[in-house]
């Protein structure tokens, strides 16, 4: 090997080394970015060779065998280069959903067979986060402005990470370096404190530790989290990383190990990466091995893309642009909810071709990705923020994207109405199949009154009396009372009900003396009140 092929091939590797020190890409196949890497620096290579290659040519100083050579590696690294690319893109499309549709309708299982009312416990006012991601960050930051030593050295991060803390539903992020400087004069000690948030009653507290986070995503060199975590697992794919504590307010960066099918195709979660910012340790665990006290091992985005998959080829890949028959969608945004000690995301389900209704909507749990649809047709959450927003629309209030609740039996949407500095003015409910039926009360009032206010006359279901069976029906009767449709019934055995047209409008107009239907009552009294008809 002469001595400019060897300068060439050593400078070739400074480059490559420096390049991943900064790109840090996977050293992974099934990686895009690992691809772009080699072709990078291939080029390199190829940048510096052409010169040399040239001027030994006119001077003729070389053997014209070794000038071969060095044309024929030149020219194969060429053509790798720019055959790279249209093999990927190949092999892409055959694993596209074009010739596997079966495999990206089955990224996701979802049980269709949830029901709301017994799975989704009735709400408790005391365990449901009031506050959203953008008031918790209000306060968050004014907690770190009351922190005068503290704000001219860090910032706080904008994770806002929502998560079951014994028991407590809080949202907790971590301060960051304020600069290259700032990490330079406070590396030595770390970063001092993270905040948490209270979701139901506002609380922000900073967290002091005893010993401060030497890794993070805003210091350098090598406790810069990313590179940290490239360099102990230089394999791996990582998805978006979040920030928890666990039961003893212990901090930790969650980080999501991603698998592809074909190059960057079909992703999924197969492990997570648990980092400890304080010492730098950390494991690698199976999804199904991971602590329960890890409340977000899948990211929002991926769920809500296998979702959507789910949705769009459950009849094939050519279904989605002709037919279209059952291809439904997720609506535009979501929101969490704590379930069993566990962080849920919820979000609508609506027909691709319809535009203010959803026809159901799913609940997946963020840690096992266990998820389940239910199917309640009504108003998507922006027709309930609009109902809301219309209420007060003299105020100009902004309303937060939608909470699905179980209150009294019913599925209703909770929202807070937000003034233009961010804080939370008022607390609205709407019916979910009726968005019409929207009440908001001042939220200096409390939640209690802004639910006693929604329920109004309406009484409070006691779950243990009700009563689902099958009747036939005898006789049916309409009556309009306060402008409302209700329906009075007697089935064969004599027994009478008293039925809004709102609990099933589709169905009660059209019964008629001899129809069997399905229905849910309180047994209470001589004319029982149906919850539900079908």
């Amino acid at each position: 090997m002469n001595k400019s092929l060897f300068k060439r091939i050593l400078c070739t590797i400074i480059f490559a080394l420096v390049v991943y020190y900064f790109a840090l890409p996977p050293i992974n196949l099934h990686a895009f970015s690992f691809y772009m890497y080699i072709i990078f620096v291939m080029l390199f290579f190829i940048a510096m060779s052409i010169p040399d290659v040239v001027i030994n040519l006119f001077k003729n100083k070389r053997m014209i065998r070794e000038v071969k050579l060095e044309n024929k590696v030149i020219k194969y690294m060429f053509f790798s280069v720019i055959g790279i690319i249209p093999v990927i893109i190949l092999i892409n499309i055959v694993f596209s959903p074009l010739f596997n549709s079966k495999a990206y309708y089955e990224r996701i299982k979802i049980n269709e067979e949830g029901n709301f009312t017994k799975d989704i416990k009735e709400v408790d006012f005391s365990h449901i986060p009031l506050l959203d991601k953008a008031s918790s960050q209000k306060l968050g930051d004014r907690t770190m402005g009351e922190m005068t030593t503290l704000v001219s050295q860090f910032y706080v991060s904008e994770l806002y990470t929502q998560i079951n803390y014994n028991d407590e539903i809080v949202r907790v992020t971590p301060l960051e370096y304020s600069g290259f400087i700032k990490y330079l004069t406070n590396r030595k000690d770390g970063i001092p404190a993270y905040i948490t948030v209270n979701s139901v009653n506002g609380k922000s507290e900073l967290k002091k530790l005893d010993k401060g986070m030497r890794y993070a995503p805003s210091a350098h060199f090598f406790e810069n989290l990313q590179r940290k975590l490239r360099l102990s697992y230089p394999t791996k794919v990582f998805g978006t990383e979040n920030f928890e504590v666990d039961n003893e307010g212990n901090p930790y960066w969650i980080i999501p190990t991603i698998k592809y099918t074909s190059v960057g195709m079909r992703r999924d979660v197969d492990g997570v990466v648990i980092f400890n910012p304080v010492d730098g340790t950390s494991k690698w665990y199976k999804v199904e091995d991971v602590p329960t006290w890890v409340d977000h091992v899948y990211n929002s985005d991926l769920i809500l893309e296998q979702v959507n998959d789910w949705g769009a080829y459950k009849h094939g890949f050519l279904n989605t642009i002709f037919g279209q028959k059952e291809v439904v969608a997720t609506t535009e945004g979501y929101n969490y909810t704590i379930l069993n000690d566990d962080v849920y995301l919820y979000t609508g389900i609506t027909s691709v071709v319809a535009d203010e209704s959803n026809i159901g909507f799913i609940l997946t749990n963020m840690r096992t990705k266990e998820t389940t649809f239910y199917e309640i047709s009504g108003a998507e959450e922006f027709s309930a923020m609009a109902s809301a927003e219309g209420q007060v629309q003299q105020m100009s209030y902004n309303a937060s994207f939608p909470l699905l609740i179980n209150f009294n039996g019913k599925p209703t949407y909770f929202l807070s109405l937000k003034d233009a500095a961010g804080l939370v003015k008022m607390y609205a409910f709407v019916d979910v199949k009726d968005y019409q039926k929207v009440v908001v009360t001042d939220s200096s009032k409390g939640i209690d009154v802004a639910a006693s206010n929604y329920l109004g006359d309406e009484k409070v279901i006691d779950k243990e009396k009700l009563v689902t069976k099958e009747i036939t029906i005898s006789s049916i009767k309409d009556v309009v009372i306060d402008s409302n449709t209700y329906y009075y019934i007697v089935d064969t055995n004599n027994n009478k009900y008293i039925v809004s047209i709102k609990k099933n409008r589709e169905l009660i107009p059209f019964l008629s003396n001899g129809d069997k239907v399905t229905i849910t009552y309180e047994d209470s009294k001589k004319v029982h009140d149906i919850i539900e008809i079908k």
